[in-house]
């Protein structure tokens, strides 16, 4: 369900997003420019692309953390940088954000973290609270952990509890950024099955920044690929039909672990 904020002078948004020629970046140098896609209602949506291309910084373009020097991105028909300040508050209500490594405060117990945004930014009495929050963190599978600190927990427990609070406004867009990084392949793939579950079930949308292979091809639909040499996006697609089609020598030597030809050494061996 969806919790009920303050009246604002804005269209509801869809769980749908749009970026429309984004360029970004820090200082004069953008590090990405003429970005477009699509994110179609119920995806899991990727971007991808080598270390050091853009992909939490284009992230960040998308949640309101980085306003673009260029371009717009559209939440169902309302262009978010052209709302005031006051208006993209209640707006980013909507959304979910897992960032890197969970981003937990550690003096915090696990009930405590995913209680935060519902203490910031609803009216709900605490018995509410207490109640939501055990639901969200019954859905990651940790509903008897609410009293652990964040030092007690395993690297993928932590990450569970990062998406319980991401989770914690009921939003219809949630963004992921690198969500199995440091993971082990047991928790990944665990990872990766809730958060197919989450958006089968609930039909929430997903936009996730990740270099992992097995989680693009694995639940992923959809997807960018941002290119650091020329500095825009050069291949849209499933990352499965990006990693079987792709034309362009950089994606499919990303998405087939290869290096490039470029890379080879004199003499024409890899180490």
């Amino acid at each position: 369900m969806l919790w009920t904020f303050d009246a604002m002078e804005i269209d509801q948004p869809a769980s749908t997003l749009r970026a429309c020629g984004l360029a970004f970046g820090y200082g004069a140098e953008p590090v990405q420019h003429d970005v477009s896609f699509d994110v179609k209602k119920g995806s899991i949506f990727a971007i991808m692309g080598e270390s050091g291309c853009g992909k939490s910084t284009l992230l960040k373009a998308l949640i309101g953390l980085l306003r673009p020097s260029a371009g717009t991105v559209h939440f169902g028909a309302q262009d978010y940088w052209s709302l005031n300040e006051a208006q993209r508050e209640g707006f980013g209500r909507r959304i979910g954000v897992l960032f890197q490594g969970s981003a937990l405060w550690s003096s915090m117990t696990v009930a405590e973290n995913v209680a935060l945004p519902l203490q910031m930014f609803t009216r709900l009495s605490a018995p509410s609270i207490d109640a939501l929050v055990q639901l969200k963190l019954s859905l990651v599978g940790l509903e008897s952990s609410g009293s652990s600190l964040p030092a007690d927990l395993s690297g993928g427990m932590r990450q569970r509890v990062g998406l319980a609070r991401a989770l914690s406004l009921d939003p219809e867009i949630l963004f992921l950024d690198e969500p199995s990084a440091g993971l082990d392949p047991v928790a990944a793939k665990r990872f990766d099955d809730l958060i197919l579950e989450l958006r089968d079930g609930f039909g929430v949308t997903v936009v996730m920044v990740s270099h992992e292979l097995a989680s693009l091809f694995g639940i992923c639909d959809d997807g960018v690929f941002l290119d650091a040499q020329s500095r825009t996006v050069i291949a849209h697609g499933a990352p499965k039909m990006l990693r079987d089609s792709a034309a362009n020598p950089a994606v499919h030597a990303f998405m087939a672990r290869e290096r490039p030809e470029s890379a080879t050494p004199p003499g024409g061996v890899n180490p």
